[in-house]
C-alpha cells in the first residue's frame, strides 16, 4: 500500500468528518502509513542486507505514482544511496518480481540496471520484462523491447515461450502462432521443443482444436514425443472433452509411447470436476494394473475436489487409501490434509499432523501449510492461537508469510467489529513483509468495508486498487456503487459508473 492511499484516506477523512463513532478510522489511517525511518547511508550488497532493506533503499520512499520509466530511472540515477548499490542479477530479479504489475516503474529499474557500472542485464531479466510488458497487453512496447533484444541476440526460446503465452492469455492465438512461424528470425530453429511450447501455449488457452491443426500441419516434419500427447490430453481436458483425451492416450500408445501417470492423473482432474467419481476409482485401478501406479499428486488431485463438494470423510478414506499404497507424500499432499482435517472438525489431528508427522517423515513445511493452520485457527475462533503461528513463521524465517497468510485474520478482525486492528495487520502486511495487495485482497477489504458500513474506506481503497492498473470485480463495483449511493457520495457515484463504463471489469455478473 503506497503513501497514496495514506493521503486518499486522510484527505476523505477531513471531507466528510465522520461521526464519532467510527472515529477508529483515524488509527486506521495512522496503521497505513509506509513511512519508516531514514535508512543509514551504508553501501548495501546481497551478502549483507535482506531485500526488504534494499527496497527501502532504492523504492521505499517514492511515495508518488511515477508517470513513467524515465522518472523511475531520473530518481534511481539521482539517489546517492543507490549509486552504492553492488546491484547483482539477484537484487534485480526481486524488484522487477516486486513490480511484476508496474510496467513502467519495471522498465525504469532495467533502464537503471544497464546504466550501473560493472552490470549487464541478463537474459532472464530481459524475459522478465517482455513478461511484464505483455501482462500489461502493451503489444507494442513489448514488439519494440523484443526487437532490441534480437539485435543483441538475447531471444531464447523461453522469451518466444513468454511472448505467445501473453498473447495467446489475451485471445490473440493466431499472433501466437505468428511468432512460432518466426523462429528462424530470432535465431532459433522449429522443432519438437519449440512445436511442443507453441501446443501447450494453445491448449492451456482452451484452443485445443487449433493446436490439433498445428500439429496436423507440422508433423510431417517434426515428429511429436510423449509430451506432446501429453499437453494434449491436458488440452481436452481443460476443454472438458475428456473422451477425445481418452483417445489421445489410445493415439499417443499407437505411437509407441507408454501413458505415465501424469496422462491418467490429467483425466483423473477432468472426471473429479464433472463430479464423476465412479470413473475416478476406475481409474486408479487402471493405472494400479497398467503399472503407472498413482502419486501423491493423483491422490491430492481427488482430495481436492472432494474437498470442494464438502465431502471431507470421503476425502480423508482417499488418504488412507494413499498411505496404504506406501505411496510418498509430500508437501501439497499435507497441505490438503490439514485442510481437510480442519474442515471436518478434527483440529486435534491436523495439529499432530503439522507438529508431529511432516517433521518425522521430513516433509518440509512451507508457507501455505501455516496458512492452512492459520485459516483452521480462526475458522473455529481460536485467533491467539493463529497469531502464535505467524510470529512462529517470523521467527523460524523457513518461510516467509504471503497475502493469504493474513486473509483469514483480517476475516477475524471484520467478524468481530475491530476495525483498529485490521488496520494494524494492514501495516504490519505493507511495512513489515513488504506484501502487495492483490485483486482479491481488495476485493475483500472493499467488500468487508462496506459490509461494515464504512464505504467511505471502502471508496478509497478502490481508487487505490485502480491506480494500481487492478481490474475490480463487476460484482465489487456494483455493491460500492449500492453503498456509496446510500451515503450521497455523488462524485464518487459517478467516478465508480465511469469505472464499469471504462475498464474491463473481472467476473462479470451473468
Amino acid at each position: 500500500m503506497s503513501r497514496l492511499v495514506q493521503n486518499r484516506i486522510r484527505n476523505t477523512f477531513l471531507r466528510l468528518k465522520p461521526q464519532p463513532s467510527i472515529t477508529l478510522s483515524s488509527t486506521l489511517i495512522k496503521n497505513l502509513s509506509t513511512s519508516s525511518p531514514e535508512p543509514s547511508p551504508k553501501p548495501l550488497d546481497e551478502s549483507s542486507t535482506q531485500s526488504s532493506e534494499i527496497w527501502n533503499v532504492i523504492i521505499g520512499r517514492v511515495g508518488d505514482r511515477v508517470v513513467n520509466e524515465d522518472e523511475v530511472f531520473h530518481r534511481l540515477s539521482n539517489d546517492s544511496l543507490c549509486k552504492t548499490v553492488k546491484l547483482s542479477d539477484t537484487l534485480l530479479h526481486k524488484l522487477l518480481h516486486r513490480f511484476r504489475d508496474d510496467w513502467r516503474s519495471a522498465l525504469g529499474v532495467l533502464k537503471w540496471a544497464e546504466s550501473c557500472k560493472g552490470h549487464k542485464n541478463s537474459n532472464h531479466a530481459y524475459d522478465m520484462a517482455v513478461d511484464i510488458l505483455g501482462k500489461a497487453k502493451k503489444w507494442d512496447r513489448m514488439k519494440e523491447f523484443v526487437e532490441k533484444m534480437r539485435g543483441d541476440k538475447a531471444v531464447t526460446l523461453n522469451t518466444v515461450a513468454k511472448i505467445m503465452r501473453r498473447f495467446a492469455g489475451a485471445g490473440e492465438w493466431e499472433e501466437a502462432v505468428s511468432v512460432f512461424d518466426k523462429l528462424s528470425e530470432f535465431g532459433l530453429v522449429k522443432n519438437t521443443e519449440s512445436m511442443n511450447l507453441l501446443l501447450d501455449t494453445l491448449c492451456k488457452e482452451k484452443r485445443a482444436e487449433q493446436a490439433r491443426a498445428v500439429l496436423l500441419e507440422l508433423k510431417s516434419h517434426i515428429k511429436p514425443n510423449a509430451n506432446t500427447f501429453n499437453i494434449f490430453i491436458h488440452g481436452w481436458c481443460k476443454a472438458n472433452r475428456v473422451e477425445e483425451a481418452l483417445w489421445t492416450i489410445q493415439e499417443m500408445k499407437g505411437h509407441g509411447f507408454r501413458p505415465c501417470v501424469i496422462s491418467y492423473t490429467t483425466i483423473i482432474r477432468c472426471y473429479c470436476l464433472q463430479c464423476n467419481f465412479i470413473k475416478v476409482y476406475e481409474m486408479l485401478s487402471e493405472m494400479e494394473a497398467s503399472g503407472s501406479p498413482p502419486n501423491s499428486v493423483t491422490y491430492t488431485t481427488i482430495m481436492s475436489c472432494l474437498n470442494a463438494q464438502k465431502e471431507f470423510e470421503e476425502s480423508l478414506r482417499v488418504a488412507a487409501r494413499m498411505k496404504r499404497s506406501g505411496c510418498e507424500a509430500d508437501t501439497l499432499f499435507y497441505n490438503c490434509l490439514i485442510h481437510t482435517l480442519a474442515r471436518a472438525g478434527r483440529v486435534e489431528e491436523a495439529e499432530r499432523v503439522f507438529r508431529a508427522e511432516m517433521p518425522e517423515l521430513g516433509v518440509f513445511i512451507n508457507t501455505s501449510t501455516y496458512n492452512s493452520m492459520i485459516a483452521m485457527y480462526c475458522h473455529h475462533d481460536e485467533e491467539d492461537k493463529a497469531v502464535e503461528l505467524l510470529r512462529e513463521m517470523e521467527s523460524l524465517k523457513v518461510c516467509e508469510p504471503d497475502v493469504h497468510t493474513y486473509h483469514p485474520l483480517l476475516r477475524s478482525c471484520f467478524k468481530r467489529g475491530d476495525v483498529v486492528e485490521v488496520g494494524k495487520l494492514l501495516k504490519e502486511m505493507v511495512t513489515k513483509h513488504h506484501l502487495s495487495l492483490d485483486e482479491s485482497t481488495y476485493t475483500f477489504l472493499i467488500q468487508r468495508f462496506c459490509r461494515a458500513d464504512m464505504c467511505e474506506w471502502a471508496y478509497c481503497l478502490f481508487e487505490e486498487m485502480i491506480s494500481q492498473d487492478i481490474a475490480p470485480r463487476h460484482r465489487t463495483c456494483l455493491l460500492l456503487l449500492e453503498e456509496v449511493k446510500k451515503k450521497n457520495m455523488h462524485e464518487s457515484v459517478e467516478r465508480i459508473e465511469h469505472v464499469m463504463k471504462t475498464v474491463k471489469l473481472t467476473a462479470p455478473v451473468k
